[in-house]
């Protein structure tokens, strides 16, 4: 009897396991048989502005219902397209990354939809001590002297005239995935054309000086810029108190029954602010 029980349990867990390998054998058979599409991706790092060449790409089995928008499956299609953005190696080449057909390579093909690309020359001190790198976003101030106004001279005031500028490129290298400080002698920031006119006029008429600021935030501030009074602590000179009204004399009718001048000798009396006529 106690054979029997073992028995019977044996058979179970082979049946058992019997089961389950055939469940696993045809999930594999499903899987491998998953249907997949070839997709264009990076082959090296591709930099802003680089032209794309057969290169740089090779292809890539991915699952079918999860092929990312805008990717391509011939490698033809991108002959000689734009990156517009940085594309790491292994990453797919999306429509939405690279420059419109026709485009030509170098930094213009980078430049956003109505903004313009303006160069200005930076220092070690200027340039954020070469941190202000491609990617990176600034302020930019400038120091310049104000023009007279009357007899007083014109004073010295510190202020920030651009908020929030993208850099395109440090000297000639427009490459975002360096993060070591580079002191460069010229940056070239992304603008829009009233902005560009703005930096234009500051850079003429004063020293410049960019800021840089953290990548998230977006908030600009409304200053006044300072001067050099106010940076001192001085204070304004108080405006002159205005000159007080000039007191009317009013002279009082006279009275009727007051004998008449010609027949009696009267005296004008000033008492208080009132002329009075006394006679006698």
């Amino acid at each position: 009897m106690k054979n029997l029980k073992a028995l019977g349990l044996i058979v179970f867990a082979l049946v058992i396991g019997l089961a389950a390998a055939v469940y696993a054998a045809g999930w594999v058979a499903r899987q491998g048989g998953a249907t997949t599409s070839k997709v264009v991706v990076a082959a090296v790092d591709i930099e802003p502005g680089s032209k794309i060449n057969p290169e740089m790409l090779s292809s890539l089995d991915w699952p079918a219902g999860a092929t990312p928008p805008g990717a391509f499956k011939d490698a033809g299609e991108l002959q000689d397209r734009i990156a517009k953005v940085n594309i790491l190696r292994g990453e797919p080449l999306l429509d939405g990354k690279l420059a419109p057909l026709g485009t030509k390579g170098g930094l213009s093909a980078v430049i956003a939809e109505g903004k313009r690309a303006m160069t200005v020359r930076v220092n070690d001190v200027v340039g954020v001590a070469g941190f202000a790198l491609p990617g990176n976003y600034v302020d930019v101030m400038v120091n310049a002297q104000q023009e007279k106004s009357g007899n007083e001279e014109g004073k010295q005031i510190s202020k920030t005239v651009l908020e929030r500028v993208l850099v395109l490129a440090v000297a000639q290298e427009a490459g975002r995935d360096d993060t070591k400080p580079k002191v460069v002698s010229a940056v070239t920031l992304e603008l829009t054309l009233e902005d560009s006119e703005k930096l234009d006029l500051a850079r003429s008429v004063g020293t410049l000086s960019l800021v840089l600021r953290n990548q998230v935030d977006q908030k600009t501030v409304s200053t006044a810029g300072i001067t050099k009074d106010e940076l001192l602590g001085g204070k304004k000179a108080p405006a002159p108190l205005p000159a007080p009204a000039p007191v009317r004399k009013s002279r009082p009718a006279r009275s009727a029954a007051a004998p008449s001048p010609s027949r009696a000798q009267c005296v004008d009396v000033i008492q208080h602010g009132v002329l009075a006529v006394n006679c006698f």
